[in-house]
């Protein structure tokens, strides 16, 4: 059944980042220029500016928040009743903390309908070292992140990899000056070629990400790679979790990345003691999981070394 609620669209993103671009080309488009009562909620004042014309002509009704305490429940009720919108723009100031949006209980008549991301491709890397925890905290829930201002010489492939280790559904597209896309391909360390991979250290993290973006890729191939072994009562028996620890953002903020595999002797192995790994990948259902994803069948489980830097990284 469809929706019937107001469609919220949620755009965020930094100072600068190109949100009021994007949301008046998205105005320009004929699926937004239909006449429709729009309302566009403008959270901060940026360098570039609309223009009150252009807006009168879509229907749209510009409506500025001053601060962060303005932005609640009972504004936006205030807004359903005034203007009486068909469609709901916000374009999100990106120094305010995501929780006001997580807490902020939209009027029963609206719903988020989507949230993209905006990054300038020229600033990413800065803001990414100065404000990492921020920038992932504002990934984590968007349904696109949309790359602008690209050029051919950037890691957009490592951008790509940092947003999958935090959000692995949102779509991630890449832009040039123009505006036009980019395609980013996935530079992988080993040879998918080869029947039987052998990963070095540092490229667990693209492994991981990659083979459940393609895991056909994969699927009937044996890995061999260095791991910690999780262990536990809830796993099923004869099973153990071989994975690696990973920053995502910052250094309080490290989760282990792994999947099932099948071992006979897995009650052997202590909890967290590093072993080399080499397994068969099968794509198969498992309650873990609820639902199907990869499976390794051990073919052998050999005690290793602790790496030099134990962690892994996306970029």
């Amino acid at each position: 059944m469809p929706d019937s609620r107001i469609p919220l669209y949620l755009i965020t993103g930094f100072l600068d980042a190109g949100k009021t671009t994007l949301l008046t080309d998205t105005l320009n488009m004929d699926y937004f220029n239909d006449g429709q009562r729009t309302v566009l909620l403008m959270c901060e004042d940026g360098e570039e500016e609309y223009d009150p014309q252009f807006l009168s002509q879509r229907n749209c009704r510009l409506v500025p928040i001053e601060g962060q305490e303005q932005l609640n429940t009972e504004f936006l009720k205030e807004v359903d009743r005034r203007y009486q919108p068909e469609r709901v723009l916000m374009e999100f100031n990106g120094m305010w903390p995501v929780d006001l949006l997580r807490k902020l209980k939209l009027p029963k008549t609206w719903g988020l309908y989507q949230a993209i991301h905006v990054v300038d491709g020229t600033t990413f890397e800065m803001y990414l070292a100065n404000m990492q925890s921020m920038f992932i905290d504002m990934v984590t829930e968007a349904d696109m992140v949309l790359f602008n201002r690209c050029t051919p010489d950037m890691p957009m492939a490592g951008w790509k990899r940092s947003i999958r280790a935090v959000n692995r559904m949102c779509e991630i597209v890449f832009e040039d000056e123009k505006g036009e896309e980019l395609e980013v391909e996935d530079i992988l360390p080993y040879s998918l070629e080869e029947d039987h991979i052998t990963l070095e250290d540092p490229d667990y993290g693209i492994w991981y990400l990659d083979i459940q973006e393609h895991p056909d890729r994969y699927v009937g191939k044996t890995i061999t790679m260095k791991t910690q072994a999780m262990t536990g009562s809830k796993l099923p028996r004869g099973t153990f979790v071989p994975g690696r620890n990973a920053m995502t953002c910052c250094a309080e903020d490290i989760r282990f990345f792994g999947f099932l595999c099948k071992y006979d002797r897995a009650r052997s192995l202590k909890k967290g003691e590093w072993v080399k790994v080499t397994a068969e990948i099968r794509w198969e259902r498992a309650d873990v999981y609820d639902g199907e994803g990869v499976v390794l069948y051990a073919q052998s489980v050999e005690k290793a070394e602790r790496p030099e830097d134990p962690l892994v990284y996306f970029r």
